[in-house]
């Protein structure tokens, strides 16, 4: 019996230790075990400087950036491609810190020509650069600058027309003689031009006298006065420049001869004046080509045009209403004076009241 017991303690001593024995020796498999790698990144080049369209691509150009292995694509260049890319042609600028990519680069045979100036790069595709004349009053006081957002406002002046003469109404009219008839002929009339003839006008009837007369314009006002309507034509146009370009940059575009710049300090001949370097009476946009057109038309017809900041964030449309004379007496409620049998003194103005004056365009 005591036997049995002795065996039985045995049998399960051999168990425990069995089991302690077990999983003692997974846990030190687990310590001796390599450590997870961590997910291995891909070093890829990208430009350390801006690199200018046409220009080489050479080491001291190139920057090394660390890249997870699931954001590389396979246009890009990695440090193992060394030799691919040296010696390459950028075919478009590529700003400091981009990827660069095998769309950005060509050799020298498929690399696109240098035939404009650099800046030209900046026009998005599908766009084109224009430029409209400015003013200090145009540009907001100079707070329009490169890069801004501007609206463009356009105002008109409409007339009538004569549709046939093309010419603006009232037409002239001259003296008429009656019919007379010439033997063997048709009657004819004998048309004479002259002093006598004045704007055309119409035919009234006086209800006092019972007679009609003949109504003409004013001598002094004989033409018509333009009516004239504003309209937001654009809306969230960029600014590519303020005034000229750069001439440094210029030269490099076009190396032409160029005539030399008056010295300011040196003496101008009487009534010439030294033209500024810079001026700010011109403004390039970077508008669509329909648009560039718009722009074109409405520059020759001498429509007054004028620019409003806005904040670059900012991507509404806001869809707005033409401002006319109605416009403005119904929207703001202005109502027309009556037409009474007195009116008060406005010959004397105080100095430097109501006086509007245009400032002159400074650089």
């Amino acid at each position: 019996m005591r036997r049995g017991r002795t065996l039985i303690f045995v049998i399960l001593m051999i168990l425990i230790l069995g089991v302690v024995g077990f999983l003692a020796f997974n846990q030190i498999s687990k310590q001796q075990a390599p450590q997870s790698v961590q997910p291995a990144t891909v070093e890829v080049y990208i430009a350390k400087q801006p690199i200018p369209q046409g220009a080489s691509i050479t080491d001291d150009v190139l920057g090394v950036m660390s890249l997870p292995p699931e954001n590389v694509m396979d246009a890009m260049f990695k440090v193992d491609e060394n030799s691919a890319l040296v010696g390459m042609i950028a075919k478009i600028l590529i700003e400091q810190g981009t990827p660069i990519m095998a769309s950005m680069v060509g050799d020298a045979s498929s690399a696109v020509p240098i035939t404009g100036p650099e800046w030209a790069t900046s026009i998005p595709p599908g766009m084109t650069a224009m430029s409209i004349p400015a003013s200090r009053l145009s540009l907001a006081a100079f707070s329009i600058i490169k890069g801004a957002h501007v609206n463009l406002t356009g105002c008109f002046q409409f007339v009538d027309i004569d549709p046939a003469f093309q010419t603006i109404l009232p037409n002239g009219t001259a003296p008429l003689q009656a019919p007379g008839f010439l033997p063997d002929t048709l009657a004819a009339l004998t048309l004479g031009v002259g002093s006598a003839g004045g704007p055309q006008g119409r035919a009234e009837f006086d209800p006092s006298f019972q007679q009609p007369y003949y109504l003409t314009p004013n001598s002094t006002d004989a033409m018509q006065r333009p009516r004239m309507v504003c309209q937001m034509l654009l809306q969230d146009v960029v600014v590519m420049e303020v005034g000229d370009f750069k001439k440094s940059e210029v030269a490099v575009a076009n190396p032409a001869p160029v005539a030399a710049t008056p010295d300011p300090a040196s003496p101008q001949p009487e009534g010439q004046q030294p033209l500024p370097e810079n001026p700010f009476n011109i403004i390039t946009l970077i508008v669509t080509p329909q648009d560039s057109i718009t722009l074109t038309y409405l520059m020759y017809a001498d429509a007054q045009i004028t620019m409003t900041l806005r904040n670059p964030s900012d991507q509404a449309r806001q869809a707005t209403e033409a401002a006319t004379l109605q416009f403005l007496l119904s929207q703001y409620n202005i109502p027309v004076p009556a037409k009474l049998p007195y009116s008060m003194n406005i010959n004397f103005v105080a100095p430097g009241f109501l006086q509007v004056t245009t400032p002159p365009d400074v650089p």
